[in-house]
């Protein structure tokens, strides 16, 4: 784990989930964005009486980019789905309850640490102790540290 700059971290690791987490909700707020933007435009096109200068290229041009981002949000989805799948195992692999409950709430549903320290009935200084003591516990191998997903 901490040979060379090749070999990821297990807080490296395991923080993979959250950042496709946000990349997956930020291309979704764009696909709303250009659904808003293809529906504002159809709206004031059926509105406004024909002049033969009607710019359709412009929708095609939005339900394009809409598709693509779909089908990127596809695959970030698929990936983000199958990397919780190696991260759920490689924490199921830690022995102890409390650090394995800390790094699911953590790594899986992406709690705030406030959030986790109180549904664990810790003060944030002991979830902070407690972490650096579960990342210590949890082995990530060069099984899990090919699967980064940029």
């Amino acid at each position: 784990m901490g040979k060379g700059g090749d070999e990821m971290t297990a807080k490296d690791y395991l923080s993979q989930a959250y950042r496709i987490d946000r990349m997956v909700k930020a291309k979704l707020e764009q696909v709303r964005s250009l659904r808003d933007l293809a529906t504002n435009a159809t709206t004031t096109l059926s509105h406004t009486p024909p002049t033969g200068t009607r710019n359709v290229h412009r929708m095609e041009d939005i339900i394009a980019k809409m598709v693509d981002i779909e089908m990127e949000v596809n695959a970030d989805i698929d990936a983000l789905v199958d990397l919780k799948r190696d991260i759920m195992a490689t924490i199921k692999a830690v022995e102890n309850d409390d650090y394995r409950t800390l790094l699911e709430l953590r790594y899986l549903c992406f709690k705030s640490w406030e959030t986790i320290a109180a549904d664990m009935s810790y003060n944030i200084n002991s979830i902070f102790k407690l972490h650096r003591k579960a990342l210590e516990h949890c082995k990530v191998g060069s099984k899990s540290s090919g699967n980064t997903v940029v």
